[in-house]
């Protein structure tokens, strides 16, 4: 009887003792990862690749935001980038360590990396090498003068008409006229790939002859994919060319968002020679950081991107000849025709 009732107390105790053991070891929880440390290597090779090694104590994970729109999550903190925006780049990378359960992190550290990336690849090309109508695997129409000349006060009326638009030769032509079309004098075309292609960042190059008279008004550019939903200006507008007849070899290239459109546009000009007589490639370098606008190499324009601006989405294009407006100004009476020629459009990543 009494041994048994010892028994019976070492075993209670024994069943308490592991007990709070257990007790306690839920309880405690680990520790946020220490001494977050980050060393990279840039290649020298044009590659554009730049090793990361990232070491913490504690650190089950680590996360990676490169500064170029891309982020990443590596459990052994080593990995390699490659950065395709070209030219000579310096990003903001902010690293960050994990601790086991997935809730205590460590305070991120930021580190910059300059890199100058090789030559990108060809992504998407149009080169205009079949004769006839641009394809409608990638193009199709705005048709007539729209509400308010397109909201320009624009004279031209829209066609699919062959004498307003067909490539031949290697070429897409854009014929602006004076001809009378429901109303208006002039006609033209506006070809846009909404609905059939549209990218987000890369360069985009497209090399044009532009046409040349009083009141053209010719332009290469890209508007936001969600503009049937938010509107314009809130889809965002990358002009990567515009030009006045009115004010020959004076190059636009201009950005229009919230709080910059209209008569306040994000924009410069450049002058070169000849923009009506020779081909010129008009060019824009677009990255989650930046968008440049070039002509033949040269820089027109930049404009730091962020995630408070709308140019971090898919984008259609649109090459047009427009008349008049408030942009084209008067045309001179004595015009009759003249033609935009784009030879190519390639874009890189």
């Amino acid at each position: 009887m009494h041994y048994t009732k010892k028994l019976s107390v070492y075993i209670f105790l024994y069943l308490l003792l592991i007990g709070c053991k257990k007790a306690g070891a839920d309880s405690v929880k680990p520790s946020a990862p220490a001494n977050l440390q980050v060393s990279t290597q840039v290649s020298t090779d044009g590659s554009g690749n730049v090793n990361f090694t990232a070491t913490a104590t504690n650190a089950a994970s680590y996360g990676f935001v490169f500064g170029d729109g891309v982020t990443k999550t590596e459990p052994t903190g080593i990995l390699t980038h490659k950065y395709t925006l070209a030219g000579t780049n310096t990003f903001s990378v902010v690293v960050s360590a994990t601790a086991s359960n997935g809730q205590s992190v460590s305070t991120t550290i930021s580190i910059s990396v300059t890199v100058v990336p090789g030559a990108p690849s060809l992504y998407w090309a149009e080169e205009f090498d079949v004769n006839g109508a641009p394809s409608t695997a990638t193009w199709d129409y705005d048709l007539g003068n729209g509400q308010g000349g397109w909201g320009n006060q624009e004279l031209q009326y829209y066609t699919r008409n062959s004498s307003n638009v067909s490539v031949s030769g290697g070429t897409l032509k854009i014929t602006a006229k004076r001809e009378n079309s429901n109303g208006f004098a002039f006609t033209s075309t506006r070809l846009l790939s909404k609905g059939k292609f549209s990218v987000k960042y890369g360069r985009i190059e497209i090399r044009a002859k532009l046409p040349a008279g009083g009141g053209t008004w010719p332009a290469l550019w890209m508007l936001g994919n969600n503009i049937d939903a938010v509107g314009w200006p809130n889809c965002g507008e990358i002009d990567i060319m515009e030009h006045k007849g009115n004010d020959p070899n004076r190059i636009h290239g201009t950005l229009h968002y919230p709080g910059r459109f209209g008569g306040n546009p994000d924009g410069s000009t450049r002058v070169i020679s000849n923009a009506s007589t020779e081909f010129h490639v008009y060019r824009v370098d677009w990255s989650a950081t930046s968008i440049k606008i070039y002509v033949d190499d040269q820089l027109i324009h930049t404009v730091a991107n962020s995630n408070s601006l709308p140019f971090n989405q898919e984008f259609f294009l649109i090459l047009n000849v427009a008349m008049g407006g408030g942009f084209g100004g008067s045309v001179d009476p004595a015009f009759t025709s003249s033609t935009m020629e784009v030879d190519y459009i390639r874009i890189y990543k």
